[in-house]
């Protein structure tokens, strides 16, 4: 089929896009259906449409059958054709093996996008009930995927961008208070020594611009003499162009195309022109000349050494990461060079194309760098890793505490538990993408609760060995502060912060309630032997007093408690005991009771749809940050590292309980029970961000159960093995304020949607329980 070339006049332009716009609200009989279908064209940049598009390839959709089998199923998107002629004004969907009803069907779904099966994996464990939920990728996205403001984030100060807006930001202005300042200074007293050394003089005139660049360095590029290379970033214009129907046969030809075209076509596709590298030079003739070595001897090393500390802090500071970037390509680089290359000009605010240089720097600071990753770990991870070093050092090498005190110690193996489960929660979740269910589900339930099982089996053994049952009130405080804040504090701050942004939010009521349910079962079996000893036990009270003034009261009492102590050793023998290993048997089926009924039987209500940014299966496109292998080692060692910090952590707890003011109740249900739990609360805050505000419940709700069913019945035959006096009674205010919460947060749940007040109400009752734990008096072992 010949075409015919159309010229377009720049008057022509507006006709044609009023003509374009008109056609496509002509097939669209509800303005709302139109602009709905533009949106989605305008979220995705490739649509697969069958034979329009040869070169994307087949798209295989799934049999019905296939998808039956599995709660989530990976299909691609669909696209409407319209078919004009003797079929004029009927739109329908494209044929597939889905039949009418089947598509009906999949409209109603979530649909969630996603760029390949690896990334398809993890977003489906994360609605599978009982894995672990993960919001960051386990692939790399490539960066040309990615939006401005993160391509941003991984420039390399290199580019000269046209720009907008002044450069006195506040950001910039904090530059010069903590770094710009003292760098300049620097260099302002190495320019006299290189003057007096005669020989290293251009080196002198070298840090003089260095110290008049880095005092202010934003809107200046630096690059080197004569090597000014240019090049602009390329967009054709979307126009289409539309020639003229004629009574000829290509114009016939040109009519029976445009009728079967698909309404839903690709928009133009920008063509960026990369800036060509500078071209490989030879070896300047500066690395011979005595001044050059002159430099190295007496100006280099301490301005390395400025520049490393400069880097150093900027990079620890997160959001200031471009200082460190800038320092970087100055020592690296620029100081480095020929001091006579060197030259530093103002970007003029009118350049209207790239230019590619040494270094051009326009913000100190950047407030998106809390999403900066390196080989997939979040930053913050990545700069906490030598606080777990730091920790165990000082912990293993000072025992008598000579240059650290335990609170010292304490803090920093509690701060370091924190990187150490963001490392276990990402190696579970790049296993589990990677493999099948049955690979996933091993993983998830034997790393799922090592963080927590770690600390509570370590502070046991410590108490076992000290011959205190202060560390078992610990342990059952951070059972209860873990229940608690996942229960009201994660769910709480994830509606208020959802809440705020996207004003109503709704969820999977269904799903909720079968957390709710397994919830109640678990309090009800956990608190079982508590209201048993409360029920059988004996009342013993430390001390009484007669009142010989008041003949109807023969004694005053205080600190009245029900015995489970070795008075009633046979009592606890002969009826506590079998009760607590029949609840740890039946707390656990239960669990793989709701596993059975939310994966297999029921997983049509968690049923989501997920489809790929580019219209079907993508296959061998994608670079995993950890393969299987990799994520394993990092398991294995992240686990060896949680248990030497929580060792640390509870042997250095000690004057904390002893001494401390504060009730040991307080401390197990806020720093012990919740530090470990960052990490997921700040993948509950991603989700609720993306108004996925059902994920952010269910990592509560999914903590919540694993306490109860799985870490507590654990706790119960490490005790049956290797005796450390755990037993399952919990005192008054654990019982009280945990049952009080579940009926709390099944009432929120009832009608599935939620806003910031709901979510308000839940934090703010966690923070009254939190003042009532704080005033509580100590427990009498402590």
């Amino acid at each position: 089929m010949s075409h015919r070339k159309s010229t377009l006049m720049p008057g022509d332009v507006e006709n044609l896009r009023r003509r374009s716009a008109a056609d496509s609200s002509e097939n669209f009989a509800d303005p709302e259906q139109h602009h709905r279908f533009s949106r989605q064209q305008l979220q995705t940049d490739r649509l697969s449409v069958g034979p329009q598009h040869p070169e994307l390839g087949a798209v295989e959709t799934p049999s019905p059958d296939a998808s039956a089998h599995h709660f989530c199923h990976y299909t691609p998107k669909c696209f409407l054709a319209v078919h004009r002629g003797g079929h004029s004004g009927s739109a329908r969907s494209t044929p597939s093996r889905y039949g009418e009803d089947g598509w009906h069907e999949a409209t109603t779904k979530t649909t969630i996008r996603v760029e390949n099966e690896v990334e398809a994996h993890r977003e489906a464990n994360n609605y599978k009930f009982g894995f672990r939920k993960w919001k960051g990728n386990v692939t790399e996205k490539p960066i040309e995927d990615r939006s401005e403001i993160i391509k941003e984030l991984y420039s390399d100060l290199s580019i000269v961008k046209p720009r907008e807006g002044s450069v006195v930001t506040f950001g910039n202005i904090i530059y010069v208070f903590l770094f710009g300042w003292w760098i300049s200074l620097i260099y302002f007293l190495i320019c006299p020594i290189m003057f007096l050394t005669i020989l290293g003089a251009p080196y002198g005139k070298l840090c003089w611009k260095m110290a008049l660049y880095f005092i202010w360095p934003f809107g200046k590029s630096l690059d080197k003499a004569g090597d000014v290379l240019k090049s602009s970033t390329l967009k054709p214009p979307k126009i289409e162009v539309i020639p003229e129907e004629g009574d000829t046969e290509d114009g016939k030809d040109l009519v029976r195309d445009k009728d079967s075209a698909p309404l839903l076509m690709s928009s133009p596709i920008p063509v960026d022109i990369p800036v060509p590298e500078p071209p490989a030079r030879k070896i300047s003739k500066h690395w011979c000349r005595i001044s050059t070595y002159v430099w190295l001897l007496l100006g280099y090393p301490v301005l390395a050494v400025v520049h490393c500390l400069a880097c150093v802090l900027s990079w620890l500071l997160v959001f200031t990461i471009p200082v460190a970037k800038m320092n970087a390509r100055t020592l690296t680089t620029v100081l480095l060079m020929a001091p006579e290359d060197i030259q530093i000009h103002r970007v003029e605010k009118t350049r209207a194309c790239e230019t590619r240089v040494i270094l051009c720097c326009y913000q100190a600071c950047n407030v998106y760098y809390y999403k900066y990753t390196v080989q997939g770990i979040n930053i913050f991870a990545l700069n906490l890793l030598p606080l777990v070093l730091i920790t165990l050092i000082i912990g293993y090498t000072d025992h008598e505490h000579n240059y650290f005190s335990a609170e010292t110690k304490f803090a920093t193996a509690i701060t370091s538990i924190i990187p150490l489960s963001y490392y276990i929660g990402m190696g579970i979740a790049s296993i589990s993408a990677q493999s099948n269910f049955a690979v996933g589900a091993v993983v998830n339930a034997t790393f799922g609760s090592i963080t927590e099982m770690t600390f509570y089996i370590t502070a046991l053994l410590q108490g076992h060995h000290a011959g205190t049952k202060c560390y078992e009130e610990i342990v059952k405080a951070a059972l209860t502060g873990t229940l608690l804040g996942c229960i009201l504090f994660i769910p709480g701050i994830c509606m208020i912060i959802g809440g705020i942004k996207h004003r109503e939010q709704r969820f999977n009521s269904r799903s909720a309630g079968v957390s709710s349910a397994l919830l109640f079962i678990s309090i009800g079996g956990v608190f079982a032997p508590t209201l048993f000893s409360k029920a059988f036990g004996n009342l013993v009270c430390e001390s009484c007093s007669n009142s010989p003034g008041n003949a109807s009261i023969s004694f005053i009492c205080k600190d009245c408690h029900y015995d489970t102590g070795q008075t009633e050793q046979q009592s606890i023998l002969s009826h506590t005991e079998p009760l607590v290993y029949t609840i740890s048997v039946l707390l656990p089926a239960a669990y793989l009771i709701g596993l059975i009924f939310t994966l297999k039987t029921h997983s049509h209500i968690y049923d989501i749809h997920i489809s790929d940014g580019q219209g079907g299966h993508a296959h061998g496109h994608h670079v995993v940050h950890w393969s299987r292998w990799r994520a394993l080692a990092v398991l294995i060692v992240a686990t060896v590292l949680m248990a030497c910090c929580a060792d640390l952590s509870t042997e250095n707890i000690e004057p904390m309980l002893t001494h401390s003011s504060i009730s040991q109740y307080f401390i197990g249900v806020t720093v012990l029970a919740m530090v470990p739990e960052l990490p997921e609360i700040v993948n509950g805050i991603q989700f609720a961000l993306q108004n996925n505000i059902s994920l952010s419940l269910e990592v509560g709700s999914c903590i919540a159960v694993q306490v109860c069913m799985i870490q507590i019945p654990l706790l119960i035959l490490f005790n049956a093995f290797y005796d450390v006096g755990f037993v399952l009674v919990f005192s008054d205010i654990h019982l009280w304020a945990s049952i009080f919460s579940v009926i709390l947060v099944n009432y929120i749940f009832m009608d599935g949607k939620c806003d910031y007040f709901q979510g308000t109400a839940l934090v703010v009752v966690y923070l009254i329980l939190l003042a009532l734990y704080f005033f509580a008096p100590s427990p009498r072992s402590c």
